[in-house]
């Protein structure tokens, strides 16, 4: 893409994949009769995504094109959706990388996750601990950590901080999330014991900054991603210049990774948030170096060709 900074590959490690599935799921627990999936769509004023994930992937593969992006990640975004995610990623194999929701509670889910590790290739296995009700202590996460510890190059993406699903919101459906079980404190004793795998953590901890920095001051192998319009910083008093300087100042550029949470048409990717983000980088004086590594290097990094 080409930028005020020169021409920089842009990734982006944080999309969601609203599949007609998803569409359906949570459509349906809003409108009883008729078709959830138009019903919803119609609701909220998107497009209803095509029933078949291809057709959704090169949608995606098109608007990455409009843009000037060259990969992104994509969240198969509710349970058991991974297959959807795998068939874009087996069609678009040098645009997207593959992550998927997982419940360890579930259980099948060392099974799923071995499955969609090795079969189907996808590349991060994602917890919402918070949403499922788990703590990530407990023994059925520490299973699928050591599945994920056995498939190189395999990752974990852990939501924490605040959690709010967009989708759910404007259409009225109640999200009864645990937020005391999204501390990402509650992986200083997991991540090291994990040293070959990369975590994750979106949305620079999600208002649980402070944590987040603290857990990567002391893990290498934790990551955190800049995506959303991060309206956390509400919370803390502060900007979002002012937060990403913190991260800079904590985790360097090496660890940080840019994402847009860029989910629905006919919005497609969220331009907006790079904009913002990249004027940041540029107020902040951030070297061309270390604004290329955060917004497409340190993706190429984990997640190679």
């Amino acid at each position: 893409m080409k930028t005020r900074l020169g021409s920089i590959t842009i990734n982006d490690s944080h999309c969601h994949f609203f599949t007609h599935s998803v569409f359906k799921m949570i459509g349906s627990q809003k409108f009883k009769a008729g078709d959830p999936v138009k019903s919803a769509a119609d609701f909220l004023g998107w497009d209803a995504p095509p029933h078949s994930p291809i057709d959704l992937a090169r949608r995606w593969a098109d608007e990455l094109d409009h843009h000037g992006v060259q990969r992104v990640s994509l969240i198969a975004s509710v349970p058991k959706d991974e297959d959807s995610v795998a068939e874009a990623v087996k069609h678009f194999p040098d645009r997207f990388v593959g992550f998927f929701m997982l419940d360890p509670t579930q259980p099948d889910a060392v099974e799923r996750a071995q499955r969609a590790l090795g079969e189907l290739k996808l590349r991060v296995v994602c917890f919402y601990p918070a949403m499922h009700h788990y703590s990530l202590r407990d023994d059925r996460v520490k299973a699928v950590l050591d599945v994920v510890a056995e498939a190189p190059g395999r990752g974990v993406f852990v939501h924490c901080g605040v959690l709010t699903v967009g989708i759910r919101k404007k259409l009225d459906l109640p999200s009864p999330f645990d937020l005391k079980l999204g501390n990402p404190l509650d992986l200083a004793t997991i991540a090291p014991a994990y040293p070959k795998t990369n975590f994750i953590l979106p949305h620079l901890g999600a208002g649980m900054l402070r944590e987040a920095l603290m857990l990567a001051e002391v893990c290498s192998n934790v990551h955190l991603d800049t995506s959303s319009s991060n309206s956390w910083v509400r919370y803390l008093g502060i900007p979002l210049r002012e937060a990403l300087n913190r991260a800079l100042s904590v985790v360097g550029p090496e660890r940080l990774l840019f994402g847009t949470d860029s989910s629905f048409f006919p919005r497609g990717w969220n331009k907006k948030v790079f904009d913002e983000q990249l004027a940041i980088f540029e107020r902040l004086k951030v070297k061309r170096a270390d604004v290329k590594a955060i917004l497409g290097g340190n993706f190429e990094r984990l997640f190679p060709a």
